[in-house]
């Protein structure tokens, strides 16, 4: 347990980032958010052409580290409408090595499709009911004051829970890196959202936030008395041999072939970041893997290998049409999954971010495209969706659209 001090500091900055990296409102016209409404966002996914793989347009896209700032990118794309892997960079700037592609990441929230898949395997075992409120799993860990939050709300980000406060200043790199170290719990991250009136009632709204997942990953354990990262490895690392996968718990470091990720501090220079503390991100983004074990697992779960098809469904299936963002733009996150429709390819999956890593996991439903990729920029801001914009356009457009 941190000291009193320091029992509210969490790294935040990344939760508003990691969401919105690939489904940035008001993107460029070839970035178009899916519509509401299950039936309108799953109608094109199913049987929709793909167009053949550009790999001159694959490669252009993360050839330039120049603009945004980065020391390395990989893409992988896979499915029955063509394969491609590529790298660009190095995986270490000490010892120049080029990235490989057993080289491991951080993949930041992509861990919150591994723990929403858990949940709902644990639905289909009967022993999580969707529809309960999570205040029935866990008694006594928000405030009694709170309205009933369904475990479903939890895991589409329509909670409506208060914002965080007693957060860390984090506003420069250089602070960013002073608290790299900072052991977090699981109650210490809820603390901070214990304060305040609920941004909205539960159900009404959808508000991208990780602490829906920290509280869902709560869920797992409380339920199945083992923590949440066994339950993974039990149900999904180990079956589907996710060899370079794992969920690091306290441990800073990343084992085995890996690369760095790297901040810019204030006077430009570059800081290796790579070992950090991940419990800050603990249930909603700590996890590490590669591109060719995240290509698997989504293959997988779209193939139902790890689902029913009950449950799988909620995946692929948006809240209702009435219910927005907060910022009014069309809800985009199902049960687990995010949407997003590129140049008439309508993918679903998620973005991670942590950082010095940048990544998403994405797939059509029909599995013609899957798409890993990761990047390792030097500035956490926007500036990063120049590159997740030349990737998303490159592995949708084709080569007869120019």
């Amino acid at each position: 347990m941190p000291p009193a001090s320091r029992r509210r500091r969490r790294a935040l900055a990344g939760a508003a980032l990691a969401g919105s990296l690939f489904l940035t409102v008001g993107a460029p016209a070839a970035l178009a958010v899916a519509d509401t409404g299950a039936a309108a966002a799953l109608a094109p996914a199913r049987g929709q052409a793909v167009p053949p793989l550009d790999t001159q347009a694959l490669r252009a896209a993360i050839a330039n580290l120049g603009d945004p700032q980065a020391t390395a990118a990989q893409v992988r794309v896979d499915g029955s409408a063509g394969r491609w892997y590529g790298t660009s960079g190095v995986a270490d700037l000490r010892t120049k090595r080029p990235v490989r592609q057993d080289d491991a990441f951080r993949i930041g929230s992509i861990t919150k499709v591994f723990v929403a898949t858990v949940v709902l395997q644990l639905a289909a075992e009967h022993k999580v009911d969707l529809d309960a409120p999570v205040q029935r799993y866990l008694p006594g860990v928000l405030p009694a004051g709170f309205p009933p939050i369904t475990i479903t709300q939890l895991l589409n980000h329509t909670s409506g829970l208060p914002s965080e406060s007693g957060t860390p200043d984090l506003s420069t790199p250089e602070k960013v890196l002073e608290h790299r170290y900072d052991r977090w719990t699981p109650r210490d991250m809820v603390s901070l959202v214990s304060h305040g009136p609920m941004k909205f009632e539960p159900g009404t709204k959808q508000e991208y936030r990780g602490i829906n997942y920290v509280l869902a990953a709560m869920v797992v354990e409380k339920v199945t008395g083992h923590a949440y990262g066994e339950e993974i490895g039990k149900r999904i690392i180990r079956p589907l041999h996710l060899t370079r996968t794992s969920v690091p718990g306290s441990d800073p470091t990343i084992h085995g072939p890996h690369v760095h990720g790297y901040l810019a501090m204030s006077d430009g220079t570059l800081r290796d970041a790579t070992v950090y503390d991940q419990t800050e991100a603990w249930g909603e983004g700590e996890m590490i893997s590669t591109t060719g074990d995240l290509d698997r697992f989504i293959s997988a779960l779209f193939s139902g290998r790890l689902l029913p098809a009950a449950q799988l469904e909620k995946m692929f299936t948006l809240p209702p049409s009435n219910v927005r963002m907060v910022d009014g733009s069309p809800a985009r996150y199902s049960t687990g999954l995010q949407t997003v429709t590129v140049n008439g390819v309508t993918l679903w999956g998620k973005t991670g971010e942590r950082y010095g890593y940048n990544s998403a996991m994405v797939a059509t439903r029909d599995q013609q495209r899957r798409v890993v990729y990761s990047f390792n920029p030097t500035h956490r801001d926007q500036t990063q969706m120049k590159m997740t914009l030349r990737i998303a356009d490159a592995v949708t457009k084709g080569k007869s659209q120019g």
